[in-house]
């Protein structure tokens, strides 16, 4: 008699991520098979996937471990940390190391936590030199990111949610995009797997509790189920399009260079302006990020007026972007630099 369906379809996505694993690290002579990682909460997402890589490393000669991140933002944090990794240690995980972190304000408490989380993520794998990092996210993850970034309004790559693969050198991997969060869950329990629920998932000063709490519930009860599939699929076509329209920006981004005078690199308005407003912006925003503006931190509220220097031009004075970035036109170019820079020149 087989797996359970809930076990074998989440070993089953892990197994594909894994075989991507070994075409993009080709293992050596054993026991010098790459090392892949799992990020585990002790929630049943993260639980489930680190017992499919568990289960399924070892058939590919990978190396498989783990770590757990203590953000230290609840009482007991640390003690919580030390049970998820002795958890993990259970599964036949190695290494597995419980890193803890401390969290800032910079973008609220969620984005913060965020940005401390994959910090400790980036140097875990550093350290272990991991070839990936297996994270947990689901289907319905996916949906709630599709509906925050339509929230913000910010366009189309915000749209595409969450990258299967992301991270440099693809470092991140993502199996359980395909899947609902009820999979994962039916998967710990049948496989008796110990899970811990954040309380933070369910409080409602946070955005996303909200969302998926209150937001979702109330959009499959006016629409209908299937809401969450849908949202993935979209999801699934922003990033297609998304990834199209970079590629463009980044082919013509070298065609539309002027130069701004004093030897200072700028950007051809004309040239600017007979481009499709979508590529268009995307060069303006890949320029505004190599000046220093942290990407984080530009909205697609800063690019369009930007973009206005363009496309209605009336003699407006110079645009200030987060990082202080400045963007000026002049004799037909656009100048964007560091407005320390500037200040220099003058």
């Amino acid at each position: 008699m087989g797996p359970h369906p809930a076990v074998a379809a989440i070993r089953l996505a892990v197994r594909r991520v894994l075989h991507d694993v070994l075409n993009d690290h080709p293992q050596g002579e054993p026991p010098s098979g790459p090392l892949v990682l799992v990020a585990c909460s002790g929630g049943a997402d993260s639980m489930a996937l680190a017992s499919a890589l568990a289960f399924e490393a070892p058939k590919l000669d990978i190396r498989a471990g783990g770590i757990t991140i203590d953000h230290g933002l609840q009482p007991g944090s640390g003690l919580r940390a030390a049970e998820v990794a002795t958890r993990l240690q259970a599964l036949r995980l190695d290494p597995v190391e419980a890193v803890a972190v401390s969290v800032g304000r910079h973008g609220g408490p969620e984005a913060a936590a965020r940005d401390a989380r994959y910090a400790a993520l980036d140097a875990a794998a550093e350290r272990h030199g991991a070839a990936a990092i297996l994270l947990g996210h689901t289907r319905d993850d996916q949906a709630e990111t599709v509906l925050l970034g339509l929230a913000r309004g910010s366009g189309t790559r915000s749209l595409s949610g969450m990258a299967a693969v992301s991270g440099t050198g693809g470092r991140y991997r993502r199996p359980f995009l395909q899947l609902d969060r009820q999979t994962a869950r039916k998967a710990c329990l049948v496989q008796a797997l110990p899970v811990w629920d954040d309380p933070h998932n369910t409080d409602p000063a946070y955005t996303r509790s909200r969302l998926r709490h209150e937001g979702l519930p109330a959009l499959e009860k006016s629409l209908g189920k299937g809401v969450i599939e849908a949202l993935a699929r979209t999801a699934q076509l922003s990033r297609d399009d998304a990834d199209a329209l970079d590629a463009w920006a980044s082919d013509v981004e070298q065609t539309v260079r002027a130069d701004g005078g004093d030897g200072l690199a700028a950007l051809d308005t004309a040239k600017l302006y007979a481009l499709p407003t979508a590529v268009r912006r995307r060069v303006l925003r890949r320029a505004a990020i190599s000046a220093g503006s942290p990407p984080g931190s530009l909205f697609a509220r800063h690019i369009e007026e930007v973009d206005r220097l363009i496309t209605g031009w009336r003699g407006q004075g110079a645009i200030n972007l987060p990082g202080r970035v400045e963007v000026r036109r002049r004799c037909g170019s656009l100048v964007i630099r560091r407005r320390d820079e500037a200040a220099a020149e003058h």
